[in-house]
């Protein structure tokens, strides 16, 4: 057994080499109910691994990102986004010297939340149930309560934090109200998810169709690159090279994340290009409309039928709507549609 111990110190004590303002796993705020610590696993590490067999993270892959009931095998996916942002968040963490499984842990636990049928999803269920709805805050609700039967994960303070302190809303990246989670990695992790989603979403909205790579800003193209690789290099790149410590803000007292002027403003701009030629004109449609109707008619059904909710959250302390909120946020999108099918016959 004592070699076993020594793993897990082994690995803390190598943490001790990382960057000062690095999240270190014994230095932890702790979970809300206490545990043994694992002999081989840092609590970070072990918070990854419940991450990756939880349920919610198994039905992230017939998750929609952006379109709906796409035709084609190669359309990104909520898990392969997720996966995206892992990779990504761990490359940044990784050149910074900040703690690498802290940083995949919030990246791999950021979208369990997420509705089927992508942001529309989300829209819907934010107008139907009064007390509003937000994917990052049903992320965490997820961890916390409704995964293991209503056990939740246990999950540490510094994963929880990043992952509900991950969404952007309609901000800039880094500009005014953008907001900050508490540790530099779930900062990471936040500036990750627009990193890949910016750059894969682009990729999917040429293979619909929808726009053509000769439609993308010349700003851009110019200060980006010309493909996928290249767009994704120049942003991770910049933004290593722009923040603490490697952009010379070491001596600050508040350490932050950065980029260029040039590469924040192409980035905005592409985002922004997104929105105005993707994501709006893509809630709209006949897929679109058969979505939102099946959202509109599930939550009416299991409004007044909650005994047909699964028993482990009829039997949460929440009133009706919020539990058939978890259900159907919990669902994916084929799954959504099969039972809004049986529902309406």
């Amino acid at each position: 057994m004592g070699d076993r111990v020594r793993s897990r110190e082994n690995t803390e004590k190598k943490e001790d080499a990382l960057s000062q303002y690095a999240a270190k796993s014994r230095l932890t705020r702790g979970r809300q109910k206490r545990e043994d610590p694992c002999p081989i696993r840092t609590d970070f590490q072990r918070d990854r691994d419940r991450i990756i067999h939880s349920k919610a993270f198994r039905r992230l892959k017939h998750k929609t990102q952006v379109f709906i009931a796409p035709l084609g095998d190669h359309y990104v996916t909520r898990l392969t986004h997720t996966l995206e942002v892992a990779q990504i968040a761990r490359t940044i963490a990784r050149a910074l010297d900040l703690n690498e499984d802290l940083t995949e842990a919030i990246a791999l636990g950021h979208d369990l939340g997420h509705t089927p049928f992508g942001h529309m999803g989300e829209e819907v269920l934010n107008q139907l149930y009064e007390a509003g709805f937000r994917h990052n805050e049903q992320s965490l609700r997820g961890v916390d309560k409704l995964e293991k039967d209503g056990r939740g994960l246990n999950l540490t303070w510094e994963v929880r934090d990043g992952i509900v302190n991950h969404s952007k809303g309609s901000a800039e990246i880094l500009g005014e109200g953008w907001g900050d989670a508490n540790t530099l990695e779930g900062q990471i992790c936040k500036i990750a998810d627009i990193v890949a989603y910016i750059n894969h979403d682009v990729e999917d909205a040429i293979r619909a169709g929808v726009i053509s790579h000769c439609d993308l800003p010349g700003e851009v193209i110019a200060t980006l690159g010309h493909t996928h690789s290249e767009r994704i290099d120049a942003l991770v790149c910049d933004i290593i090279h722009h923040s603490w410590p490697i952009g010379g803000n070491g001596g600050s007292v508040r350490p932050v994340l950065g980029m260029s002027a040039a590469v924040l403003g192409a980035a905005n701009t592409l985002r922004q290009f997104l929105f105005d030629r993707v994501y709006n004109p893509s809630l709209a449609g006949v897929e679109v409309a058969r979505a939102e109707e099946a959202l509109r008619l599930l939550y009416a059904h299991f409004l007044q039928y909650e005994d047909g909710l699964p028993p482990e959250l009829v039997s949460l302390p929440d009133d009706v709507g919020r539990k058939v909120v978890d259900y159907i946020a919990g669902m994916t999108d084929q799954f959504a549609l099969r039972l809004a099918e049986e529902i309406s016959r």
